[in-house]
């Protein structure tokens, strides 16, 4: 197996059941490890610091952008968020580092590992998520306009991902993402080594008895 740990990203618009998703999927891992990301948004109900996100003032934030101590950082409605590079050493390899970002962070991590794995989750139709948006209670009028403009333009961005998920139904979304990781961890270039060790093995005299 590759002896680094795969990357893998999930992104979608606001709405789109990212969250859950991902929350589902580390319930069928138990090795997966979450990238846990800065962000200077202020925490919501029941989100602590450490867990959900580290959360920092802006000028914080962009002294950290400035000592380059970044994966990848992006603005996005309005907020800072960013992956520091620390996060990728702070524990022994698991068997994947998730990443909840968006395709802003995507790219840029893509950029620096080709290797990481980008999973695009759509919602089935726009007024589907305009409903679920509403359905959170948690935003004024205003903020559920912009961040269901924004998904216009997020969704745009799906080209860039390797696998794209209509989150329709939850049950087949979550055997979508599950089926995903698993063919992503049979990719030749992460067994090749198990291979050659293998093949290292056979080529070598075997041990003849005293």
């Amino acid at each position: 197996m590759s002896s680094d740990p795969l990357l893998f990203i999930v992104s979608s618009p606001s709405g789109a059941g990212k969250t859950t998703l991902t929350g589902r999927l580390m319930a069928h891992f138990q090795d997966l490890r979450f990238s846990v990301s800065h962000t200077t948004r202020q925490p919501r109900a029941g989100e602590l610091d450490g867990r959900e996100y580290h959360f920092i003032d802006r000028q914080r934030f962009r002294r950290m952008v400035a000592e380059d101590v970044f994966l990848e950082w992006a603005e996005v409605h309005g907020n800072l968020y960013g992956t520091s590079l620390a996060e990728l050493r702070r524990a022994p390899a698991p068997r994947a580092i998730l990443f909840d970002i968006d395709h802003q962070g995507a790219r840029q991590i893509k950029s620096q590992r080709p290797d990481a794995v980008a999973v695009f989750i759509l919602p089935p139709s726009l007024p589907v998520l305009e409903r679920r948006l509403r359905g959170r209670g948690s935003d004024d009028e205003a903020t559920v306009r912009r961040r269901f403009d924004a998904a216009r333009h997020e969704i745009a961005h799906y080209g860039q991902f390797d696998y794209v998920i209509v989150n329709d139904q939850l049950e087949v979304a979550t055997e979508q993402l599950v089926a995903i990781l698993k063919a992503e961890e049979c990719r030749r270039s992460r067994t090749a080594r198990a291979a050659e060790l293998l093949l290292r093995s056979a080529a070598e005299p075997a041990d003849t008895p005293s």
